[in-house]
């Protein structure tokens, strides 16, 4: 398809900023990035990023509500959404989760143009029912948390009034990479062990509370943000292939396995301290996630993904370890 002016919510966020790097890459700058613009992680992640037109959250939500938005418009992809899984304010998330997503894809089916939105791996619950994209599925998955039962509510909603014949909704497993300082708790280990090993040189995992699983050896489907670009953008590129799909990289590996990747890709021996969980979070704590990646090879898609030790290696050695973290 033709790409003109491609809006990019959340433009400002952790996976947005690296797609508008992305796009920058691919010699596109008619990008309109919409956000909260009066943030620091908006200046800072965009500051050496191109773009034609950045626009205020809620100013887009008018347009889009009421119809008004540029008709030069080609393309939107939806990123911007509260991530934590820790919110309890019901009714915020209802809104700027759900509300919003539901009248930006609307939007997009009443005026023909490309959408592809964020769903997350938080819907799937606690991984008894698997972790199948096949939408025929949605309906038996039970959340944990708040913030996946509102991405988790958007898919079983685009499901029920058909939409996802005309959208792509992406459930993004655990994303790392650069851009993401910002996240506090919800940033990756991946960034947190560098920054503690840089400090003290060792880092604190949580010990297993099963017996079926050593300490570390919890795992988990890590994914690093460069492939989530490339996976968008492809997406763009095949504005006829809809529907959910996953993004992870496919194989599931351990926390000990990650932090050995981060000691690695700093030239340090590794130091891992192991300590207990906190009970209030070891009921709802996964120890396993992985994201069958058929559907998306199935609908074409074939690219490598970063295996998890050249992922973090490009992350810490390319972004972390440099002045300028960003990309």
């Amino acid at each position: 398809m033709l790409l003109t002016m491609i809006v990019i919510t959340g433009a400002g966020g952790f996976i947005g900023s690296a797609f508008v790097a992305k796009l920058n890459e691919q010699g596109i700058r008619d990008i309109v990035v919409v956000d909260e613009l009066d943030t620091e992680r908006f200046r800072k992640n965009l500051a050496n990023k191109s773009y034609t037109a950045c626009v205020d959250k809620q100013d887009f939500i008018a347009q889009i509500r009421s119809n008004s938005a540029p008709t030069e418009i080609t393309a939107i992809v939806h990123l911007g959404a509260c991530s934590s899984t820790t919110e309890r304010n019901v009714t915020f998330l209802n809104e700027n989760n759900l509300e919003y997503s539901k009248d930006i894809i609307s939007f997009c089916i009443q005026r023909d143009i490309r959408c592809i939105y964020a769903s997350s791996a938080a819907t799937y619950g606690d991984g008894e029912h698997g972790y199948s994209d096949d939408e025929s599925s949605l309906e038996i998955f039970k959340p944990l948390n708040l913030y996946g039962d509102s991405k988790h509510q958007c898919d079983l909603w685009a499901k029920e009034t058909g939409a996802l014949a005309h959208v792509a909704g992406l459930k993004f497993f655990n994303v790392y990479g650069p851009n993401e300082y910002y996240k506090g708790d919800m940033a990756s280990v991946a960034w947190k062990a560098f920054n503690a090993i840089s400090e003290t040189g060792e880092f604190k995992l949580f010990r297993s509370h099963r017996e079926d699983y050593a300490d570390g050896e919890q795992k988990r489907d890590f994914v690093y943000v460069k492939d989530c670009c490339e996976v968008m953008w492809w997406l763009l590129q095949n504005a006829a292939v809809n529907g959910i799909f996953n993004v992870g990289s496919g194989t599931a590996r351990s926390w000990n396995d990650l932090l050995n990747s981060v000691f690695s890709a700093m030239n340090r021996e590794p130091l891992i301290t192991y300590i207990d969980m906190p009970e209030n979070i070891r009921n709802q704590y996964q120890y396993f996630t992985e994201a069958p990646m058929q559907k998306l090879r199935k609908a074409g898609y074939s690219r490598p993904l970063y295996s998890l030790e050249a992922g973090v290696k490009d992350y810490i050695q390319n972004h972390l370890a440099k002045e300028d973290r960003h990309w």
